[in-house]
């Protein structure tokens, strides 16, 4: 009996630690943040909003307990970092391991190794969207910009791990995009060779996007490109131990190591319209020390970017919404308008309707286009962010298979019932949208194509 009771008393302790997790999840206020981009289940609750009996609840209260258990994320951590060092590997799929402490973000693997790249089509897709921004810009009185943020590992690919790259691969979708933005006419401020002309180190090693610096020296570049003039970039800057990577928050929820950024010691005199919650705040509006009025459309790149525009113009506009409201340029009576987009990103210009009426083109289609109206059926829906348009989708694949492809360069106008045609939105997969004015009933479409469809 003696002999067993270390055995017994070995097992009660593994069974203990078990429990822990369990038990732990007792105690008050164990619901913590989670790492990185994760969103953890909430605690359900028996009834559902209108007071009936909740039919998820135990599948909720299994997600629930999976995300919440006493000591998740110290776990998770210590898994993590056991991987790391042991084995060199990743616990996240969204995070890639570099050398000497540098991480990169696992979605912008596809534009590393150039792995489905964006077709021609989409491509000119892509440039044709921003150029019709470009125009309505301009008949507002606008200035329009156009630039991308590059992917790290595409400024600093010393650090990636070893990869089996294609032997010969097409240009970045980011360079082939920059040359058909020059043909299209839409200006564009060059981010990669910006930055390739610094020799300093420009971005976190734990994070996916540029430092405090970084973003000081894209400021100054794109308030020239403005005409305007500013020396953000020359500082003064302090490195402190302040900012904690967004990707070693996905590896090590628990962690914390700080990473320094170089912090900007000048001034910046501006004013919040309205109190934010964040840099993450869906919108942003500004009063500063400039002159004119800003509308500028970012991702999370604009986090540490914003400020120094802030300051720039008298009033600004920062917008994370997607697609683009481009009905804010009359609305902020705005003089320049930016739209900032990260290179991994690119194919969000081909998958949303920018909010603004579609350029009416006449009453005549154009020479060489072949107009087809039998089986083109659009989606309608009167829109609620431009108040008189209703937005007219058509998706070949959902209304008739031999639908010709159009000419990799084509443009698509759609035929109206007010006798104009109107040149649409390219969008994924040979679909268009468009505002058109409500009332007006769209017709069909019209493009540049290699061979009649048959019908």
């Amino acid at each position: 009996m003696k002999k067993n009771l270390p055995y017994a008393a070995f097992t009660a302790l593994i069974l203990l630690l078990c429990l822990v997790p369990s038990l732990g999840m007792l105690l008050p206020e164990q619901e913590g943040a989670a790492g990185g981009n994760q969103t953890l289940s909430r605690a359900p609750s028996l009834r559902d909003p209108e007071g009936n009996w909740n039919p998820n609840y135990l599948s909720q209260v299994q997600d629930y307990a999976g995300d919440n258990f006493y000591l998740r994320q110290d776990m998770i951590t210590a898994w993590s970092a056991l991987n790391a060092k042991a084995l060199g590997s990743s616990i996240t799929e969204d995070v890639v391991l570099g050398a000497d402490g540098w991480l990169y973000f696992a979605d912008t693997l596809p534009d590393y190794v150039g792995l489905n790249p964006m077709s021609d089509r989409e491509i000119f897709s892509a440039a044709r969207n921003l150029a019709l921004i470009s125009e309505y810009c301009a008949e507002q009185g606008a200035e329009f910009l156009f630039t991308i943020a590059p992917n790290k590992n595409s400024l600093y690919p010393q650090h990636m791990p070893a990869l089996t790259l294609p032997a010969a691969r097409r240009p970045h979708d980011a360079k082939r995009l920059a040359e058909e933005l020059d043909q299209q006419g839409v200006r564009y401020l060059d981010c990669f060779a910006l930055f390739r002309g610094q020799e300093e180190t420009l971005y976190f090693k734990t994070d996916s996007h540029w430092n405090s610096k970084g973003a000081a020296l894209a400021a100054d570049a794109l308030n020239d490109a403005l005409g305007r003039s500013s020396g953000y970039f020359g500082g003064p800057f302090a490195p402190q131990e302040v900012h904690k990577g967004d990707l070693y928050d996905m590896l090590y929820p628990a962690g914390s190591v700080l990473e320094t950024d170089q912090v900007y010691g000048g001034e910046l005199s501006f004013d919040y319209d309205a109190p934010i919650r964040s840099a993450e705040n869906l919108t942003i509006m500004t009063h500063g020390g400039g002159e004119g009025s800003l509308l500028m459309f970012r991702d999370s790149f604009g986090n540490n970017f914003y400020p120094y525009l802030a300051d720039s113009f008298d009033a600004a506009l920062f917008s994370r919404s997607m697609p683009y409201r481009l009905d804010l340029v009359s609305q902020r009576e705005a003089d320049c308008v930016a739209a900032e987009l990260v290179e991994r990103n690119l194919r969000y210009l081909i998958q949303n309707v920018p909010v603004m009426p579609a350029p009416c083109r006449g009453t005549e289609s154009p020479e060489g286009f072949t107009v087809y109206g039998s089986g083109v059926n659009f989606d309608l829906e009167p829109s609620e962010d431009l108040p008189g348009y209703t937005l007219a989708a058509f998706s070949p694949a959902l209304s008739f298979r031999d639908f010709p492809a159009p000419d990799a360069d084509s443009p698509m106008l759609v035929s109206a019932s007010d006798g104009n045609y109107y040149e649409a939105f390219l969008l994924e997969d040979g679909a268009v949208g468009l505002y058109l004015p409500e009332g007006v009933q769209p017709l069909g479409v019209a493009c540049r194509s290699p061979k009649a469809p048959g019908l």
